[in-house]
């Protein structure tokens, strides 16, 4: 199934190009139902979660949220649909995606003045300052997203496959350009591909199950899916703490087989000294 991990600029009108897409390549565009399942795993109102993602959230919203569970989670949801084929809009899909041959990162992009006229005419507003304001607050969220969680900055190009300026080219243009990179044979599905995506959705499965138990949320583990086997390296504190995250994941959907590797603390015995 196709899958396009879109990142798309306020104002851009990346949303227009996703629907054409929707409906010729038959694949659904994501969005909302990530935010609705984020919410719930959070448990925080659906509003505190849009805000926390498009950079309205206030100082208060900012400092009390779990970043690395956001983050955590964000990537469960975003690799569960893309297993389906989807049109993925922002919250990093396109470089969490980056290593799955058959995913198409695309960028879509359009002069900072335009994107303010563009969204004054959508809202209806004559205030341009604040509609500046939401648009550059819109790009900060973004930014600090990409830059935190995988390191790169989202505007720059070479993390795409296809970058489009919707100030020269219309909605349909680009829409086609993305139809067309779907059809080309370079982003078709392979097993390896295929694979690709199984063992990094495992992987996000497997993470988002140890963040949410209580016992284990702030453990830091290596973990390791190829194949649907999961190996486990690190530290864990007891023998019970060790059999707990086994019983964990070896409850995940898609754990063939798990080889856990951590070391018991409490086992290791420290030589005497004399």
């Amino acid at each position: 199934m196709p899958l396009i991990a879109m990142t798309r600029e306020m104002g851009s009108l990346g949303m227009d190009v996703a629907r054409i897409i929707e409906s010729e390549l038959g694949v659904p565009v994501v969005y909302h139902e990530i935010i609705d399942n984020l919410a719930d795993k959070m448990r925080l109102r659906k509003s505190h979660v849009q805000r926390l993602l498009g950079g309205k959230a206030n100082l208060y919203e900012r400092l009390t949220a779990d970043k690395t569970s956001l983050s955590i989670f964000t990537a469960d949801e975003m690799l569960n649909m893309a297993s389906k084929g989807a049109v993925l809009r922002g919250w990093g899909a396109a470089h969490l995606l980056r290593p799955v041959k058959h995913a198409i990162g695309v960028r879509i992009c359009a002069p900072f003045e335009l994107r303010i006229d563009r969204m004054m005419k959508r809202l209806d507003s004559d205030d341009r300052n604040a509609i500046a304001t939401e648009i550059r607050n819109s790009d900060e969220a973004q930014g600090a997203i990409t830059k935190r969680f995988f390191g790169v900055d989202w505007q720059n190009s070479e993390f795409y496959d296809l970058s489009l300026n919707t100030e020269r080219m219309s909605v349909e243009q680009c829409a086609n350009e993305i139809i067309k990179l779907a059809k080309n044979g370079a982003f078709q599905e392979t097993e390896q591909s295929i694979a690709s995506l199984a063992d990094l959705t495992l992987h996000a499965k497997v993470r988002a199950v140890l963040r949410a138990d209580p016992k284990t949320r702030n453990q830091s583990l290596v973990i390791e899916c190829h194949g649907g086997k999961v190996r486990l390296v690190g530290m864990i504190g007891t023998r019970e703490e060790w059999k707990h995250v086994s019983r964990l994941i070896e409850s995940v959907p898609g754990v063939k087989e798990l080889k856990n590797e951590l070391r018991v603390v409490a086992d290791i015995r420290v030589p005497s000294g004399g």
